[in-house]
């Protein structure tokens, strides 16, 4: 029962991996998109006994994955409900994608502020949001080259991996959503995370 929870979130990442796959728009493309997914998940296994995020992490980075999961499964630019939304908002693309790089700058984050803190990797706290922030922005920045680089190699289907659907400062909106969710994680949620890593650092005592 200790692990339970941990045991539902692993089996609900995999439910929902599974449907990802099955019927997926382009197998290649669900490779491509759903691959960090699965690699994240094997990392988070693999380093569970030597260091546990709060619970609030594992939540939302299990978030995140469905969000990328469900991107892959139909592609970023033809998730239905973002269609039905951009009919009736009149807009001109399907902004699911927008989503998913909010999110990559909300769960990284999380994730980078829980390990500068429980690691204590600055005296002063105060440098915290702005290193935060910066380490979103590079990670953003990464994957925007990851997508040029796969997108030139993949030839015929560069156009469905980057989801541009047209828009020329595409690259730039995905980097400044990036950016809006790291700011709208430091300011919504680290009071929050603050009490998670406390009563983490309560139950393991003082760090040697």
């Amino acid at each position: 029962m200790r692990y339970a929870k941990y045991w539902l979130l692993l089996v609900l990442f995999i439910l929902v991996a599974l449907w990802s796959g099955i019927g997926a728009y382009e197998t290649g493309l669900w490779f491509l998109e759903a691959g960090m997914c699965l690699v994240g998940v094997a990392i988070l296994i693999f380093t569970f006994n030597k260091f546990r995020f709060t619970d609030m992490t594992y939540v939302f980075i299990l978030i995140h994955m469905i969000i990328l999961l469900v991107g892959a499964h139909y592609s970023y630019a033809r998730v239905p409900l973002f269609d039905w939304i951009r009919e009736v908002f009149d807009q001109s693309r399907n902004n699911y994608d927008k989503v998913g790089h909010f999110a990559q700058g909300f769960i990284p984050a999380m994730i980078a502020r829980e390990l500068l803190i429980r690691l204590d990797v600055f005296k002063k706290r105060s440098w915290i949001p702005f290193v935060v922030v910066c380490i979103c922005m590079a990670i953003s920045a990464f994957y925007e080259l990851i997508e040029w680089w796969v997108a030139v190699l993949s030839g015929d289907g560069a156009d469905d991996f980057l989801g541009m659907q047209g828009y020329e400062w595409d690259t730039q909106s995905d980097m400044l959503m990036a950016t809006i969710g790291a700011v709208c994680m430091l300011l919504l949620f680290s009071r929050l995370q603050n009490r998670q890593i406390e009563k983490i650092s309560q139950r393991e005592g003082p760090r040697n």
